[in-house]
């Protein structure tokens, strides 16, 4: 065998074994990602709901609050007119 087809040999084994690893590297990547997303998904449904009850609390709150100045008026107002 010749000195260059050794070298040829060794640069394709050497690019074979590179391709392969780059390869097996990527997907490791990709399923970590993905794996992630998954991850992120789950935080942003649970901030959602939880904003949501927020949310349901500040309506409920602004609503008693509505009610109380309500009261206080109706009473503010009899009060003077008596």
């Amino acid at each position: 065998m010749s000195a260059t087809s050794k070298v040829v040999l060794g640069l394709s084994i050497a690019l074979t074994i590179s391709t392969v690893a780059g390869v097996h590297i990527k997907q490791n990547w990709d399923r970590q990602r993905l794996r992630e997303g998954v991850l992120r998904d789950l935080e942003r449904v649970e901030r959602k709901r939880e904003n949501l009850r927020v949310l349901e609390e500040q309506i409920q709150l602004t609503r008693e609050l509505v009610a109380e100045r309500q009261r206080r008026e109706a009473d503010t107002a009899g009060t003077h007119s008596s």
